[in-house]
């Protein structure tokens, strides 16, 4: 399944062109059984590695250019964070050596670079040193070289001054390095502007940079925008990425989803259609943005809406459309002539779709403690959290 990109870096296909990334592997594992809700870890690449295999796979023939590894979360301090008992069956090593072979394995069977990802950690969150942070990177970088990654990526940080630590170490590698922060259009938790962060990340040596998670696609193209405008004020150049979630999220305050009520087990209502991707992918390939892909929340079925929107930009579909016709056109087979009429492009285009709950609010109110790095309640240890500390975080919610 060899094509001409065979052998080109991440650069080199940014610079020619648009790489989509992939989608969700925490939220969708841990509805598929494989990873626990709460720490949220990637012990599944050991423990459950099919599982993991195939949602590369799904992914790949979705259109995805990237197999990145499932190493989310998976450095050693989290591993065995409040009570995780991953830390005591694996190592950060295991996993994240494991992960790397899972997406290679996969990568080969198409034309995928292969990432290795680093995330915020909880040393960082309870305020240890720049060099006690550093290590934990340090020690997952070692495993993704020796593993002959393509790139790699940092992830899903709150806070600038983590990422540009994390950033740093990635450049010892001497590999391309992204960079995406989990922050809006308000900027990070320590209040530096979203442009500031971007300005920040290139000046640490980033290759690629924007924002994942924690907010819808088009809450993440608003805050890409003002990252752009500041590297332009700048005079800086890099590649821009847009990973963001697959759940719509107008009402999130500056956390993000993680603050709306309904985080992490009732979100379904939410989620984007195919449509709302072809809309993403077109207004994020016209703001400049040439590393699509998503993040929570993303299926397969969502990567294959961003690739075939810009298919033609792309110069094929991807495999997965072998059993879908764009903009409904596979309805004309149906044996219902209702159906059959959703068979173009303006009905879904138009489409309003209804949550089918009578009484659900269109909106939520997010619970905006406030609470970030620096804050007491946010000092990390590995024993579980106790009856005791539950009663404290109980305190904050107003009946």
């Amino acid at each position: 399944m060899g094509s001409a990109q065979d052998n080109k870096g991440l650069l080199q296909r940014l610079d020619e062109g648009v790489v989509i990334g992939d989608g969700g592997f925490v939220f969708a594992l841990e509805k598929r059984g494989y990873v626990k809700a709460g720490p949220w870890t990637p012990e599944a690449c050991v423990e459950n590695p099919g599982a993991v295999s195939q949602l590369h796979r799904e992914f790949l023939r979705a259109g995805s250019d990237v197999m990145q590894a499932f190493t989310f979360y998976a450095s050693d301090d989290k591993l065995a964070n409040r009570g995780n008992e991953a830390g005591k069956k694996f190592t950060g090593r295991d996993i994240n050596n494991a992960a790397c072979k899972l997406a290679r394995e996969v990568a080969e069977e198409g034309d995928c670079l292969v990432a290795g990802g680093l995330s915020q950690t909880p040393t960082y969150l309870s305020g240890k040193n720049k060099g006690e942070v550093q290590e934990e990177f340090r020690k997952q970088v070692k495993v993704f070289t020796e593993n002959g990654v393509d790139f790699l990526i940092c992830e899903y940080f709150e806070h600038v001054e983590e990422i540009v630590w994390a950033i740093e170490v990635c450049k010892e590698a001497k590999l391309p390095v992204a960079a995406n922060m989990c922050i809006g259009p308000e900027g990070d938790l320590h209040h530096t502007s979203c442009g500031e962060c971007a300005v920040k990340m290139v000046k640490a040596g980033a290759d690629v940079v924007g924002v994942n998670c924690h907010f819808d696609p088009f809450v993440s193209l608003e805050a890409m925008k003002l990252m752009k405008k500041a590297l332009d004020t700048e005079g800086l150049k890099a590649h821009l990425m847009c990973q963001p979630l697959a759940f719509l999220t107008p009402d999130a305050g500056k956390q993000g989803f993680i603050d709306l009520p309904e985080f992490p087990f009732a979100l379904e209502p939410r989620i984007c259609s195919r449509w709302d991707m072809h809309r993403f992918a077109r207004e994020a390939y016209n703001l400049g943005i040439r590393y699509i892909g998503g993040c929570c929340g993303f299926e397969p079925y969502h990567i294959r809406a961003v690739a075939e929107e810009l298919a033609e930009e792309r110069g094929k579909k991807p495999i997965a459309s072998v059993k879908h016709d764009m903009w409904g056109e596979g309805l004309r087979m149906h044996t219902k002539p209702w159906v059959r009429a959703r068979a173009r492009r303006s009905y879904w285009e138009k489409i309003n779709p209804s949550s089918g709950r009578p009484y659900s609010a269109s909106c939520s109110k997010p619970d905006n403690w406030g609470i970030t790095a620096g804050s007491k309640e946010l000092k990390q240890h590995s024993e579980g959290t106790t009856i005791e500390e539950l009663q404290g975080v109980f305190s904050y919610i107003k009946a």
